[in-house]
Formats: structure tokens, C-alpha cells, sequence
């Protein structure tokens, strides 16, 4: 089925909501048209595109609440899975946190949707391709990658008055780039939700130029470095730190932001205190020109631009209805990310300074320059401590200069000790949907050694 205007995804719910015979009925309407290219050694090797709708059915009676979802649409289906949503509700058990649905919101305009995205075609998407592999062929290296556009929409809709519909595009690519001998790694990445901003060939260039570099890489010691982070390094730490920041978490003692304090009556969470370098500030902003969200949460409540952390102080922490309303405090929704088990993350944005990434090397005595980290994990949820590797693009900088490349390292860290030892921000890019300053960095730990290219 093809995207779904505003006013036919409305008249489909309207259709849904008709068939209803619970006490209350909440639709969630998701659509996607997308399409994608992989390559692998200088060609391509698969495309596909993908085309689906699919509706989930909450219906509810009393506190027991029962889901079916459904990708047909005529009315005997609609009716059918009407029906199923109904009889499991009826054989659920009563859900102690539920909270009855949301009446009618009012929501901000948004620019998410860019028809140049919506044209993107297969000869688009080989001509792109091809752009990134003449790169490889004409320098003798050995590329892989992976470019993917989508079209989607989401709608919602319940038995109370709400109606809530977006519809967004994006458009993603990544190249990694090795010497022929496998020596030397580079890796690139690009997404914008405006595809006439896609140039796969300048980003091609950038990865292929770190293979050439890396090459051959020297051992150094572990230890603490002063290190220059490119956004790709540091935005999955960032969101795995976002994603931690719950008040639930907090409250129940679970996070980094639960408060420790023993004496009666302080507080749970460490809501309003400074844990960070007075030059962080984390936002989401649904119409933010460079990342912009739905301006709806899952739920269906209105997401305006929220301040998480300002300043070095937490600001604001997510919650849901049930936890707002159980510890008296604001419902702090954040935008819709995607639904099913393919949601994406935040939109996050962080502000930044005014140094270019070539500036900040210049500035630097002794330290490393980290293109990515990879296979993140968490060790600590109390201090977010965290271990990965670098990858594809490490260098030593000596008297601001970039010297030769080094052998990866794992690294152990925290992004609560990283915002703290900031010692400068460049201008932020966007990367996994985010806006991310490059970073320098005192004292980031590197652990051991990796022979891994």
C-alpha cells in the first residue's frame, strides 16, 4: 500500500473506530515505502525495496487492555482484528499502571517530509552507488556499503477525540573502505531526511582517504590520552546515556541519575543538579532544521523542543503518564522514534563550539584522534561505564599534527566522565539522526591494545 495522505489514514481509523464495541479504542496506523542497495568489493551485490502498512488495535475494557495488529484493510479485516483486540482484552488481567486514553491535543508544525527523498528510485540509488565504488576503483581499494531511503508515516488515533498524523523521510549511507591489502580501514557515514543533500562520492573520499592513511598502524602504550572524538564516536554513548536518563530508573535506584542521599525526604533523582561541564546541553527539537522529529510521542501527547540538559544540569527526565502522575511531577514525553521492533533512537542535539575538527588537532600536543567506536557495551549502569573498540581511522597527533596511525584500542569510559573533561566542541553534524559536536578530550582511557584493523 502506498503512503497514506493525512486524510486517508483518518478515514481508515474513523473505519477502525466504528467497528468498536469497548469501553475505549486507541489505533496506531504505521506505514513505509523504502528502498536499499548493498555493495561488497567494488559492486553491487543485493537491492530490494520494501512496501507495508501495518495497524495495531488497542481496545480496553475497565483496566484490562487487550492488541491485535493487521496489515488488510478491507472491512471484514478491519472488523476481525477489531474483534481480536476486544476478546484478548477481555481475557487479560487488570494492568496496575494503566492510565485511560488521551482526549484531543493540539501539535506544532514540522518539516520531516522531502519529496526529494520521497523520488528516490533504483537508478537513483545505483547511480549513488556507483558514485562511492568509482572511488575505490580509481585509488585500488576495496569498498563495502549500504544506502537506504524510506518514505514512512505514522498516525494515531483513538475513541476520545485524538488524531495525530507524520509523515517523515530519511535517507542513510555508510562506506567502509579498505586498502587492497587489508591493512588500512576508513568508514563513513551520511543521513539527512533530504536526499538532494546525499553525495556519496565527497563521502566516499573521506573514508577512502583514512584506509590510505590508516595503514599499517604502530602500537602505543594504553592509557589516558587526550583524545579529538568525530561525532560517530561519541553519538552511540550519548544516546545509550539518554537512554538511561528515565526518572523511573532514578527513582527506583537503577541509574546513573538516581540519588544515593539516605536522609528523609531527599529527593530520588538528581533532577536539577549540575553533572556535567556547564558547555553541555542536550536537546530534542521537533523543528529543529537539521534534525527534526514527529511532533507527537507514541502516545499520541504534542512534543515541543525539551531541554534534557542544560547547561551541565539535568534538566528534564522522561517519563510516562503513569510515573508522572504516581510521583507528581510533569509528563515528559519524547518524540516518536518509529514503532515495532525497528524504532529508532532520539533525535538528540547537542549544541557545540566554534572550532573546526582541523583547528582542534592544531591545538593539541599529544593525543589521539578517533574516528568511531564500535561493539559498545555496558559494564556499569550506576556509573555508565562503557567498553568498545576503535575503528577504522585511529591517529596519533603530535604538535597538532596528525603523525602516523595507531593500532585501535579498547577503551573503558564513562560519558559522565567524558562531558566532564570536555576541552573543547566543534561544530555539530548530523550522524544517526542526531546533531553531534566533534569533541576534544582529557584523560579518555584506553584500556588494551586491539589488533583488529
Amino acid at each position: 500500500m502506498a503512503i497514506m495522505t493525512k486524510s486517508e489514514a483518518k478515514a481508515l481509523l474513523e473505519r477502525v473506530i466504528g467497528f468498536s464495541k469497548a469501553e475505549s479504542i486507541e489505533c496506531n496506523l504505521n506505514g513505509e515505502v523504502s528502498g536499499n542497495i548493498r555493495t561488497a568489493r567494488n559492486t553491487v551485490t543485493t537491492a530490494g525495496e520494501l512496501n507495508d502498512t501495518i495497524l495495531t488495535v488497542q481496545s480496553t475494557f475497565g483496566k484490562k487492555t487487550g492488541v491485535a495488529t493487521t496489515n488488510e484493510f478491507t472491512d471484514a479485516a478491519l472488523e476481525s482484528v477489531v474483534r481480536r483486540a476486544e476478546e484478548l482484552a477481555r481475557l487479560a488481567p487488570d494492568n496496575p499502571e494503566f492510565m485511560p486514553i488521551l482526549g484531543p491535543q493540539e501539535y506544532i508544525d514540522v518539516n520531516t517530509h522531502y519529496q526529494s527523498t520521497s523520488d528516490v528510485n533504483p537508478a537513483w540509488r545505483a547511480d549513488a552507488a556507483d558514485a562511492s565504488i568509482s572511488i575505490s576503483k580509481e585509488k585500488n581499494l576495496v569498498s563495502s556499503g549500504y544506502l537506504n531511503d524510506s518514505d514512512t508515516f505514522a498516525a494515531i488515533m483513538n475513541s476520545n477525540g485524538l488524531f495525530a498524523y507524520n509523515r517523515s523521510t530519511d535517507i542513510n549511507f555508510s562506506a567502509t573502505i579498505r586498502t587492497a591489502d587489508g591493512k588500512g580501514s576508513g568508514w563513513v557515514s551520511r543521513d539527512f531526511h533530504d536526499a538532494s543533500k546525499m553525495d556519496t562520492r565527497e563521502a566516499s573520499e573521506i573514508a577512502a582517504q583514512k584506509a590510505i592513511s590508516s595503514a599499517d598502524g604502530k602500537a602505543m602504550e594504553p592509557g589516558k590520552y587526550t583524545v579529538i572524538m568525530e561525532p560517530a564516536a561519541t553519538v552511540q554513548l550519548l544516546l545509550n546515556m539518554f537512554n538511561s536518563m528515565g526518572q523511573r530508573q532514578a527513582d527506583e535506584g537503577r541509574s546513573f541519575l538516581s540519588n544515593k542521599s539516605e536522609e528523609e525526604g531527599a529527593p530520588k533523582n538528581r533532577l536539577g543538579q549540575k553533572m556535567f561541564d556547564e558547555r553541555v546541553s542536550i536537546y530534542t527539537d521537533p523543528q529543529s532544521p537539521d534534525a527534526p522529529t514527529p511532533p507527537f510521542a507514541g502516545d499520541g501527547a504534542p512534543c515541543t523542543r525539551t531541554d534534557w540538559i542544560k547547561n551541565g544540569v539535568i534538566a528534564n527526565m522522561p517519563n510516562s503518564r503513569y510515573w508522572a502522575e504516581k510521583t507528581g511531577v510533569p509528563y515528559m514525553p519524547t518524540p516518536f522514534a518509529g514503532g515495532g521492533l525497528f524504532g529508532g533512537n532520539p533525535s538528540l542535539i547537542m549544541d557545540g563550539g566554534d572550532e573546526s575538527l582541523e583547528e582542534m588537532i592544531k591545538g593539541t600536543r599529544r593525543g589521539v584522534l578517533v574516528t568511531r567506536l564500535w561493539y559498545i557495551r555496558q559494564l556499569d549502569p550506576q556509573s555508565l561505564m562503557y567498553t568498545g573498540l576503535t575503528r577504522d581511522g585511529t591517529f596519533y597527533i603530535e604538535n597538532g599534527e596528525i603523525k602516523y596511525p595507531i593500532k585501535n584500542f579498547r577503551f573503558n569510559e564513562s560519558p559522565i566522565i567524558m562531558l566532564n573533561n570536555l576541552e573543547a566542541l566543534g561544530k555539530p553534524q548530523r550522524i544517526q539522526g542526531c546533531m553531534i559536536p566533534p569533541m576534544k578530550i582529557r584523560d579518555f582511557t584506553f584500556s588494551s591494545l586491539s589488533d583488529a584493523v
